[in-house]
């Protein structure tokens, strides 16, 4: 059983907090226990054993009719295409080789779509999908926040993380990242004693937790995290100097 479908019915229970059919689904058993989602993420999204009691119907024409409603409610956050997020290349793969000396793969991360984007000299190459650190996808302000650094940066080594392998480390904070974060300062917008944090990455989840890219969970304490099973792919051809945007 996918995750996102209680992900899906929490959202619903949110919206519809009176709506006494949940306490009339006899799908407890069945679909609950069969879930691999964190028992903190599904009552975070509005879904807990409480919402899951059975009770007797009073009536069939209200089972048929409680039904109904909630398929219609419920097909409005179905995917259309009702499968994972996942790895998307151009057809014609190649092996990485350097054009006159120069790398020629640039990378762009989008906040906005959740997702990172390879290009090479003959235009978009591949696409990763990925999560950040914190809710707010604001640039970074300070050490602790959770943020995923805004900008220019790239990458200066590849690495392999007892937690979650291969690893691609950014150049942050750089010139630009220590302009902002004084200007800041300056302003008062962060205190006097903060610090400007470091160690961002582009790595992949655990491996047992995929599904934060699939329901769109930021997890990070500021990195881009990709999926632990397309890590790999990243990792084999991107090299050390790539240059990396970061979008808003």
């Amino acid at each position: 059983m996918r995750p996102t479908f209680l992900l899906k019915v929490g959202l619903f229970y949110k919206l519809f907090p009176n709506y006494n059919f949940y306490n009339k689904l006899v799908f407890y058993n069945s679909v609950f226990l069969t879930s691999n989602i964190p028992i903190h993420i599904v009552i975070k999204n509005g879904f807990n054993r409480e919402n899951c009691k059975i009770s007797k119907m009073k009536n069939p024409f209200s089972l048929l009719l409680s039904a109904i409603l909630f398929l219609v409610a419920f097909s409005a956050f179905a995917p259309a295409d009702n499968t994972f997020r996942s790895l998307k290349k151009r057809q014609a793969k190649k092996s990485f080789h350097l054009v006159n000396g120069t790398n020629p793969y640039y990378i762009i991360v989008s906040k906005r779509d959740y997702e990172l984007k390879v290009f090479d000299e003959e235009g978009w190459y591949a696409t990763y999908p990925i999560v950040f650190g914190s809710k707010d996808l604001g640039d970074k302000m300070r050490e602790g926040d959770k943020r995923t650094p805004t900008g220019s940066f790239k990458v200066i080594m590849k690495k392999i993380n007892n937690k979650w392998g291969q690893e691609l480390l950014l150049d942050y904070p750089n010139e630009e990242s220590y302009r902002r974060f004084k200007e800041r300062k300056t302003k008062g917008l962060i205190p006097a004693n903060a610090r400007i944090g470091n160690g961002i990455a582009i790595h992949a989840t655990r491996k047992e937790e995929e599904w934060t890219i699939d329901n769109f969970y930021n997890w990070t304490d500021g990195c881009v995290s990709v999926k632990y099973s397309e890590m790999s792919d990243l990792y084999s051809y991107i090299p050390v100097g790539t240059p990396v945007t970061i979008q808003p």
